[in-house]
């Protein structure tokens, strides 16, 4: 992972613990095999990727409803997290790894981007840009609150301190 991507996690994930006032750790599990983690993060891009354009064509959910615009990939990424299964079905076998990488994907296209705006260097329509930036944003956080296992109290508390700034 490159230095930008991980000062920019590591700040994100510093600053909630800041908000929520406790120390923020997400949890571990046994590394899924190279092909299961290859497999999960192809999928986990791949609804990146047709949500994404999916908003583009609809505007459907719009800027404040990033649940709404990212519905498969958030379903995703809470079933990679589970640590229950259902009564009499198999147990339950988490994968926050592949989150992890999914949110090294997500902060290295946020960061790129940015760059693109930034440079000058938007190819086509800069309103298309912008608002992928904030859509991929917002996710990132998103999938951050899920990974650091946010208590719906402390995402309410990140969530009010994010609309001040």
């Amino acid at each position: 992972m490159n230095d930008r991507v991980t000062t920019l996690l590591g700040g994100r994930r510093e600053r909630l613990g800041q908000v929520v006032g406790r120390y923020l750790a997400p949890s571990r599990a046994p590394s899924a095999p190279p092909h299961v983690r290859r497999h999960l993060m192809e999928e986990a891009t791949d609804l990146y990727w047709d949500e994404l354009e999916w908003e583009h064509i609809t505007h459907d959910a719009g800027g404040d409803k990033i649940e709404r615009a990212f519905p498969g990939l958030l379903a995703f990424v809470r079933g990679l997290l589970l640590r229950e299964s259902v009564p009499g079905g198999e147990g339950a076998c988490p994968r926050p790894e592949v989150v992890e990488e999914l949110l090294q994907f997500l902060a290295t296209r946020v960061l790129d981007l940015d760059g693109l705006i930034s440079a000058g260097e938007v190819d086509g329509d800069p309103e298309k840009v912008r608002f992928e930036l904030d859509m991929t944003d917002r996710l990132l956080d998103l999938v951050l609150y899920h990974w650091l296992d946010l208590t719906p109290q402390e995402t309410a508390r990140a969530e009010a301190v994010r609309s001040v700034h």
